[in-house]
């Protein structure tokens, strides 16, 4: 049976292709998708979403719009720079076809683990705040999800500092929530999400599906003008859809049960995740920290995937 899951997410172009490969995937039955402030304000990562499915074919799925800021302290900083004003530019996507639905995300996340209690996994490929509000207010919920999945954090070196990663660093306390909170959560940081890449030759090849390679290959060139800049490399890495094809092929990935923390200070390591793999802080070991990939399998999964799904379009 496909296993049911819900995408919390803020598009964004790699969220784009995480949504892509979550609806492509047979092994998944994609519940919702909600959405939440990031990459871009929360009004863009909305439509973005609903844009994605909209060309997806799927305009039916529930999407439940969430926080619009971080919970303590607002950011500094978005990612309009890496992803562009409207959080994928160079897709050409038209405006949603629908507004998302009435439920505020949280409490459609609520919702639908509380109709299948022990069933649920949430992948969560955003900043964490509506997860955090899932937790603080519907606790009840939160502890009827089967499992949690997070891409976000950096144990050798981050994207917004040197050390924190775009997602924890945009809001730390709700990270610090989440790991102390849930149990045993799996996440899928930039120590793998960095050899989880697509070359220019490979977007050239997406750009020859129906239906999706335009708008594909468009965000993903417009993805890679930042990645030339900081990398020096022709390269897209693909941070989001990484943490869900581990929920379609667990082997993709390689675990490590250890301790984790959030650094919530407000020095130099604000959002910086502490993985523990050699015991000194003390702690029990609180996570799933992802520490090594097979790249290629990544990259076939995802091609065949997409392949798939732009073939029945």
């Amino acid at each position: 049976m496909a296993a049911p899951v819900i995408l919390d997410c803020d598009p964004g172009i790699d969220d784009a292709v995480a949504i892509l490969l979550a609806l492509a995937s047979p092994e998944l039955d994609l519940l919702a998708v909600t959405t939440v402030a990031g990459n871009v304000p929360l009004a863009s990562t909305t439509a973005n979403a609903l844009r994605v499915l909209d060309l997806a074919g799927r305009p039916d799925l529930p999407v439940g719009r969430g926080a619009e800021r971080s919970l303590v302290h607002l950011p500094a900083d978005d990612s309009k720079e890496t992803h562009g004003e409207s959080g994928l530019d160079g897709s050409g996507l038209p405006e949603p076809s629908r507004g998302p639905g009435p439920e505020h995300a949280v409490d459609l996340i609520a919702r639908l683990a509380l109709d299948r209690p022990g069933e649920v996994t949430l992948c969560a490929v955003g900043p964490l705040t509506n997860v955090a509000l899932l937790a603080a207010l519907r606790p009840e919920a939160f502890q009827a999800l089967r499992r949690i999945v997070v891409m976000g954090g950096a144990a050798t070196g981050g994207n917004m500092s040197p050390y924190a990663e775009f997602n924890v660093w945009f809001d730390p306390e709700a990270a610090a929530r989440v790991v102390a909170s849930a149990h045993d959560p799996v996440l899928v940081g930039l120590d793998v999400t960095r050899q989880a890449r697509l070359s220019a030759a490979d977007i050239d090849r997406l750009a020859e599906l129906p239906v999706l390679g335009g708008p594909l290959a468009g965000m993903l060139r417009f993805y890679m003008r930042k990645h030339v800049d900081w990398y020096g490399e022709e390269v897209v890495f693909q941070h989001d859809a990484l943490a869900v094809a581990h929920l379609v092929d667990p082997s993709v990935l390689e675990l490590a049960h250890c301790h984790v923390e959030v650094d919530t200070s407000f020095g130099p390591a604000r959002g910086a995740t502490l993985v523990d793999r050699l015991g000194v802080f003390g702690g029990h070991a609180n996570a799933h920290w992802a520490v090594d990939l097979d790249a290629e399998r990544f990259r076939g999964l995802l091609f065949e995937r997409l392949a798939a799904l732009a073939a029945s379009r």
